[in-house]
């Protein structure tokens, strides 16, 4: 596969290198005076393919992690501080003050995400402007919250008045793949609901926090947004080990995830928000559209390369349809369209993991070794910077593109003859997030969705699997996450039941009117948000 070099359109270039030069802890961006980190794109912008240098970050230390977490701590202050006590709609000011300022940084942003993660300008453009529409679904989500608890309720003499309240101190590492989306689907709600936070950006994907740190230091009380650069054990670890994190929010690998639960001493007191691996099959019975069948899996295997926790990352074909699927399949692939991020038609760019196309290449070279051919002509070539996707076929358990989660452009495939081979692959799985069954018969299709609900958390007919709406719930079972996020339900894990309860009797009730109608209280409230 020949790459030809092409002039980058000057509204792409990256003219002036981004070299952040400050951490924000207590409300300040605090000047970093030690060793820098470069950032690479692995685009090249010559014509001799080298990776583009982007900028810098500070290498932060140990020091630093425990500075944000004191800053951190101080600012929830065991529920004193201004934040957690903060009326429910100056909360909801903030936040659009927030969002507000974050809009005017739209272009930036974008371009950043093409360079830093080589994804597509459109897909790049949809990842902004997503994040912003899920902002604003949790004001009014959050609203609507606080609409329902705004009222006292009666029970065996007890009146009870219940709200949700925060949970103290955050910890959120989001990923590379949607650096701005998926991480702020953690960010938002756990600041919202009243938390403080430290936020270690992804490595890939780091400086387009950049042009949003004044607006996080401007908005926000100090200590109650804390962002820090550097490598994520040096970082993370000193603040598990501390015991003083609430919640660690995470979307990435569970060897992570274990690992930071391990360092945390009183595991009985940390909460778990974890968006982790899948392994999500496709499942194309004998009745299946083709035509829509290879459409959606085509987008489900090879958006943004398969660089998708929700990728279809394996596909079980009937036995009756295998070789005209395969043959249909593994054409459309070889006509997807490589290049840089910002040319017209692109669906596959160049990987941002540097070590990433030796990975695809060892994987497609095991399960050559153990029996798989590539069907597609263009599967396997690589330039310096990707892998065109690979269809294998017939893929077997002993093959690590079997086990692993692969991550990017290689598409295994096995037939079927007999529905419990992928239903009992499934229920063996490390993971059950979702799956995409592509078929007709209602008949065969009713008992096995009976059963495919019972193995993971969403189930696609005839359409590829996804995360959103944003308000449809989104979870796995076993490794694949802990808790659910949507817009509602986020701030539901990032948030506990708590209430005030009040004997009925005169006393106690011309106290409660009191209360209400003095404003001395935030939390005893009846107003109700519009």
């Amino acid at each position: 596969m020949e790459f030809k070099f092409k002039p980058i359109p000057p509204e792409f270039e990256i003219k002036n290198k981004i070299k952040q030069d400050s951490y924000l802890v207590n409300g300040n961006l605090k000047k970093w005076e030690g060793d820098f980190s470069p950032v690479f794109s692995s685009i090249s912008s010559t014509e001799d393919y080298k990776p583009t240098f982007l900028g810098e970050i500070p290498s932060l230390g140990q020091k630093q992690a425990l500075e944000a977490l004191d800053s951190a701590c101080s600012a929830f202050d065991n529920g004193k501080g201004l934040w957690p006590t903060m009326r429910v709609i100056d909360r909801i000011k903030a936040m659009e003050n927030f969002v507000r300022e974050m809009k005017e940084k739209r272009e930036l942003v974008v371009k950043l995400l093409m360079w830093e993660i080589g994804k597509n300008h459109t897909d790049s453009q949809k990842e902004f402007d997503r994040t912003v529409d899920y902002i604003y679904d949790t004001i009014e989500a959050y609203k609507q919250i606080d609409r329902d608890s705004a009222k006292f309720q009666k029970h065996s003499g007890i009146n009870a008045h219940i709200r949700r309240g925060p949970l103290g101190v955050v910890l959120c590492l989001g990923p590379y793949n949607y650096p701005l989306n998926e991480t702020f689907c953690l960010l938002i709600p756990a600041l919202i609901m009243g938390n403080t936070v430290i936020f270690k950006p992804a490595k890939h994907g780091v400086l387009l926090i950049s042009p949003l740190m004044e607006a996080f230091k401007k908005h926000f009380p100090p200590g109650v947004v804390n962002i820090l650069f550097g490598r994520g054990r040096v970082l993370a670890t000193p603040i598990m080990e501390s015991g003083k994190i609430n919640v660690l929010a995470l979307i990435g690998h569970s060897s992570s995830a274990n690992s930071l639960q391990e360092k945390h001493p009183k595991k009985n007191r940390l909460r778990l928000v974890l968006g982790l691996e899948a392994k999500n099959p496709a499942i194309i019975l004998p009745d299946a559209d083709l035509n829509l069948t290879i459409k959606e899996c085509i987008n489900g295997a090879l958006s943004y390369n398969g660089q998708r926790c929700t990728a279809l990352k394996i596909v079980y074909v009937h036995k009756d349809i295998k070789d005209e699927f395969l043959k249909k399949f593994s054409n459309a692939v070889d006509q997807l369209k490589y290049g840089n991020p910002w040319e017209e038609g692109v669906k596959l760019t160049p990987l941002p993991e540097p070590n990433k196309p030796n990975y695809i290449l060892d994987l497609i070279s095991d399960a050559k070794e153990k029996g798989a051919s590539i069907v597609n002509q263009k599967g396997g070539i690589q330039s310096q910077n990707y892998v065109y996707p690979a269809v294998l076929y017939p893929v077997t358990k002993e093959m690590k593109v079997y086990k692993e989660e692969q991550f990017g452009p290689v598409i295994p495939v096995i037939s079927f003859s007999d529905l419990n081979t992928p239903l009992d692959d499934m229920a063996e799985s490390n993971y059950g997030q979702q799956v995409s069954v592509f078929g007709k018969e209602t008949e065969r299709l009713g008992p096995l969705i009976d059963t495919l609900v019972n193995l993971v958390c969403r189930v696609n007919i005839n359409s590829s699997c996804q995360r959103g709406p944003d308000i449809y719930p989104f979870t796995g079972r076993k490794d694949s996450a802990f808790s659910t996020l949507s817009v509602h339900d986020a701030l539901r894990s990032f948030s506990i039941r708590t209430f005030v309860a009040s004997k009925d009797n005169n006393e106690n009730n011309e106290i409660i009117k009191d209360l209400l109608s003095s404003n001395n209280s935030n939390f005893i409230s009846t107003d109700y948000i519009l």
